[in-house]
């Protein structure tokens, strides 16, 4: 088989085209095959999640706060869960889609995947898809949606007050008609395509470590210190939308807290941090994977690059520092300097190669995409104009 057709093979993974939700998507004119009619999927999840809340709210006069101290229009966190955090999932559908595919393909392009492994590599690919596909998998999460997931939304009770879906104490809630909507039909939707994608990002850990597992062809000098496997790094960036989507949310669930509770954004450090830790551990663990095959393949290349350079030096202090080299044999202009330098200079990368195969700046990158819609929560405790003025001694 050719490398063009084992590199077209690869070009097939995705974690999100394919499985139950996606075929009925297709057969519903919702998506194409290939992940086409966005547009088309957010505007549909919106009049299917958002739009009965409004209009049973209105219906009810719980829009605008008859008989309940948080009414509909003024939940931020339902407006950020159906209007930015679901489309936002959505979004990183077709970012994920397009961005992985060719790193996968990578593996082979680079030469990583040896000819004596691509069936197991193949392997990898076809079991992973098999997870992606799976029907018992779906129904198992929309199981789990209107058990635990149901459960414990409710259970919070959001504020602990009378709210636009619920009035009465957390074990004798009394659903409003919008409520039953909230209940039954858009906080699952909502919950399964969460957990859908915390199923995918599962299966794209599976994979990795499947295909840590072979053997790799990795180089210790290899340009991007990380043996040839840093191109990785740069798939975790197309995680951005779902990242952003979690921190959209946990923006809302906060700010309702300081609105309607009195709360201060600074008794939430410890919650925010912890779940910044969470989504970059979600995001980044799968490609931690490789650690212990980049560290083996650091530690062979100090011990061979150390046995060369000691060979070269002595061969280089015997040549020119002990008289052996040609009487007749210019110094200036020896090509032995110069390989002494490009040999110095391979053991430096050598020993600045990393064991992960992304660096500090991809993780504070998506740190920050987290961090970013809770900057408007800063307005809470700090005037708009301090806050203009400290940005721009910062960035100046």
């Amino acid at each position: 088989m050719t490398e063009t057709t084992e590199s077209n093979r690869a070009r097939d993974f995705s974690l999100v085209q394919g499985g139950p939700l996606f075929q009925l998507f297709v057969r519903s004119r919702l998506s194409t095959d290939a992940l086409g009619w966005l547009k088309r999927r957010i505007l549909f999840l919106i009049l299917l999640t958002w739009l009965p809340l409004l209009i049973l709210s209105l219906l009810s006069g719980q829009a605008t706060g008859s008989g309940v101290r948080v009414s509909f229009l003024y939940d931020l966190e339902m407006h950020m869960r159906f209007l930015v955090a679901l489309p936002l999932l959505l979004q990183a559908e077709w970012v994920i889609h397009n961005r992985l595919r060719p790193v996968v393909a990578q593996f082979i392009e680079r030469g990583i995947i040896t000819p004596q492994n691509r069936a197991r590599f193949d392997a990898c690919i076809q079991s992973a898809l098999r997870w992606r596909n799976s029907l018992l998998i779906e129904i198992a999460l929309v199981v789990l949606v209107f058990t635990l997931g149901h459960r414990f939304f409710f259970e919070q009770n959001t504020l602990n007050t009378s709210i636009w879906y619920a009035i009465g104490a957390t074990a004798e809630l009394q659903l409003s008609p919008a409520g039953v909507w909230l209940a039954y039909i858009s906080l699952p939707v909502y919950q399964f395509i969460f957990l859908r994608w915390l199923f995918r990002i599962c299966v794209w850990a599976w994979f990795l470590w499947a295909v840590s597992r072979l053997d790799l062809y990795l180089v210790s000098t290899h340009p991007d210190k990380a043996g040839g496997l840093g191109f990785l790094g740069q798939s975790a960036v197309a995680f951005m939308p779902f990242l952003l989507a979690q921190g959209a949310l946990l923006s809302a669930m906060i700010a309702e807290r300081i609105l309607y509770q009195g709360s201060e954004l600074m008794a939430f450090k410890q919650e925010i941090a912890a779940f910044i830790v969470f989504l970059l551990i979600l995001v980044l663990g799968p490609l931690s994977v490789f650690a212990p095959k980049l560290a083996q393949v650091k530690r062979q290349g100090l011990l061979s690059y150390g046995a060369l350079a000691s060979r070269y030096v002595r061969e280089f202090d015997n040549k020119w520092l002990r008289g052996g080299a040609d009487s007749e044999e210019s110094f200036i202009g020896s090509a032995d300097i110069q390989s002494l330098a490009d040999l110095n200079n391979s053991f430096e990368v050598v020993k600045s190669m990393q064991i992960l195969p992304f660096g500090r700046q991809t993780v504070i990158q998506l740190a920050l995409v987290v961090l970013l819609p809770l900057l408007p929560l800063l307005l809470t405790i700090i005037s708009l104009e301090e806050l203009v003025k400290r940005l721009v001694s910062i960035l100046l």
